[in-house]
């Protein structure tokens, strides 16, 4: 703990005005957010798959997108939508 302090608060005045803003951009600065972005497709990508398997692609990709693996286990609870019973088109 005491080297990540040391790290966000490296080069600031703590008594400075803008110190929490300095100190929040060093923070933000040791996020890898290269493998987060990937990490963030490959979840979405998987509830698009699922979410088209269960008949609500949207849903998957929404699911999967707010709440990551979390969001397929929610796809997969959900019951398949039936189909309307609606009759048959009439002939022209």
């Amino acid at each position: 703990m005491d080297e990540l302090l040391a790290k966000a608060t490296q080069g600031v005045d703590p008594d400075a005005p803008g110190a929490f803003w300095h100190i929040l951009v060093n923070l933000l600065n040791m996020v890898p957010w290269a493998a987060m972005f990937w990490w963030n497709v490959l979840f979405i990508a998987v509830g698009a798959l699922l979410g088209w398997w269960r008949g609500r692609l949207v849903e998957g990709v929404v699911w999967a997108a707010a709440l990551g693996p979390i969001g397929w286990v929610v796809i997969l609870t959900k019951p398949r939508p039936r189909p309307s019973a609606q009759p048959p088109p009439l002939p022209r």
